[in-house]
């Protein structure tokens, strides 16, 4: 996104890729002969609708399945009357969510319309703070008057989401800080729609409902948007590397250079102290006025920066940064759709609405998720682990081959390192998938059987494979202490770095973690006024 936005500008790039496709996290690999998988990423809404527009994403290959429903919560429980067990179905029709909602409480019902109007408008509300980089303090305080009312600018988006906010100013403070579970048992009394709306507050972070400050994650997973639909979530064709490709595809037709299978050793730093360059791991020197870094803060200034031209405090508090991640993502290619029992596969084995969503597995309750939270403080992957289930190939037909179904399990939550400080091993993987697929079975028969191939893919493996320190999605874990002003870290949440021309413009910056696009676009926005300043 970087590119295209500095291509825009005047301004001649080139990206250089680690691995042999382009996209990060946000990829598709054909895993299992014949299957298409989303590997990491596999959802699209929090891309910013102004980067979609002025890419021209649409143009350049992108292409949406929205989904509707979008949540399904099957329960675990024997049906009463020769009736299948309870479930919750929630889409975007709200008089078939008060409907479905109704069976577990009319209150909730009730109170349903109010709750998302009330979520929506703070999530609204903060899209200013998104689209623009964090308020420039140090400006504000030091250098010339002229220099310190340039900086008064940046206060703008912050005043804008203050008058967008009005009176629910508190209540926004509130949801930044509470444990969501607060939040929700003000507004709720039925365990499963409490459950399934936490599962937004928790999912990626090794974090617990009950914890304080879980309510932002709720938020960052709700202010999403897709062609113009607010809250909408849905598949990209051809999986989330279409999503990467349409985005290269729009620099490339700006003038972008694009190089994949070129991994960089260190970044070049001259005898003035700033960025120069880079040097490639077979050894080539590639000369640049600036250098944007789209790893995570760790690879950036651990792994690729001379330590010796940084200050050691900064050092210091970037190895302090939390990574923690509780993300194991196990995608699987199956023969046939499952079949749930508390919604049953038509004679016909025609997918059924329920099985374009999120599918939420092992979310009865709030305690529930609590628990595979705690067990996995321990060392120990939880033995009730929390489940998201995605079958984009219900509305993607290019991703298997007919009759058969690509699904992305996104399960938490599993350590880094095991009990005892142990790595994960093969049978660990192995004991762990067969676990997921046991708890998967409960509530769909016959999904073990269905199963032809799989990819386990831990925190470490995420590590590993696609540079996700600690496994994290996020590039860091989106608590308060590092978001806005202290993303990645306080004074340097403007992209810039301790190094002259070195900028930071992934999910370590601000806004954080998801398929968004703000950090390139406000990171592009810092490189051109940078170099137009000189």
């Amino acid at each position: 996104i970087q590119a295209a936005y500095l291509q825009k500008g005047g301004v001649k790039t080139a990206v250089l890729e680690r691995r042999h496709v382009i996209g990060g996290a946000a990829v598709t690999e054909e895993i299992v002969p014949g299957f298409r998988f989303s590997r990491a990423s596999y959802l699209l809404s929090l891309l910013r609708p102004h980067i979609y527009k002025d890419l021209e994403l649409k143009k350049h290959g992108l292409k949406v399945y929205l989904r509707d429903p979008h949540a399904f919560t099957p329960l675990l429980e024997e049906g009463v009357g020769g009736r299948p067990p309870r479930s919750l179905l929630l889409g975007g029709d709200m008089s078939e969510n008060l409907r479905q909602i109704s069976v577990f409480s009319e209150r909730d019902a009730k109170a349903y319309p109010a709750y998302q109007a009330y979520m929506e408008k703070l999530a609204s509300a903060i899209d200013p703070l998104l689209d623009a980089p964090p308020v420039n303090i140090p400006g504000m305080t030091q250098g010339s008057l002229r220099k310190r009312l340039a900086a008064l600018w940046t206060l703008r988006p912050l005043l804008q989401t203050g008058l967008k906010l009005g009176k629910n100013i508190p209540d926004f403070y509130e949801l930044l800080t509470a444990p969501i579970t607060k939040i929700l048992n003000r507004w709720f009394e039925s365990e499963p729609l409490k459950a399934t709306l936490a599962t937004d507050a928790v999912i990626g972070a090794m974090t617990s409902p009950d914890a304080p400050g879980s309510g932002y994650v709720l938020l960052h997973h709700v202010m999403g948007e897709v062609e113009g639909e607010r809250g909408a979530w849905g598949y990209a064709e051809g999986g989330m590397g279409g999503v990467s490709q349409a985005i290269a595809n729009s620099a490339q037709a700006h003038g972008a250079s694009i190089f994949t299978e070129q991994a960089v050793e260190r970044v070049l730093i001259g005898k003035d102290g700033s960025a120069k360059g880079v040097v490639l791991k077979g050894g080539i020197e590639i000369h640049s006025k600036v250098v944007l870094s789209n790893a995570t803060p760790h690879v950036t200034f651990r792994d690729l920066t001379p330590q010796d031209s940084l200050p050691p405090d900064f050092i210091k508090a970037v190895s302090q940064i939390d990574y923690a991640s509780p993300v194991t993502k196990i995608n699987v290619a199956v023969n046939r759709l499952p079949s749930f029992l508390a919604a049953p596969n038509s004679p016909d084995g025609r997918p059924g609405p329920h099985h374009q969503c999120s599918i939420h597995l092992n979310c009865e309750s709030t305690e529930v998720l609590e628990q595979a939270y705690q067990q996995a403080t321990q060392g120990h992957p939880s033995t009730r682990p929390m489940l998201e289930v995605c079958i984009p190939s219900v509305l993607d037909p290019t991703l298997a081959p007919p009759g058969c179904h690509v699904v992305s399990i996104f399960s938490q939550f599993t350590p880094y390192w095991l009990e005892g400080g142990r790595a994960w091993g093969e049978e660990d993987r192995e004991r762990y998938a067969d676990s997921v697929f046991g708890w998967i079975e409960r509530y769909a028969p016959g999904f073990k059987s269905s199963v032809v191939g799989k990819e386990v893919l831990t925190p470490p493996d995420l590590e590993r494979i696609f540079g996700l320190t600690g496994g994290n999605i996020f590039h860091g874990a989106m608590s308060l202490d590092q978001l806005y002003l202290a993303r990645p870290l306080p004074a340097f949440s403007n992209y810039r770095s301790p190094i002259k021309g070195l900028y930071l413009c992934g999910s370590g910056a601000h806004p954080g973690g998801g398929v968004m696009g703000s950090a390139g676009w406000n990171a592009a926005l810092a490189v051109l006024d940078d170099l137009q300043r000189g």
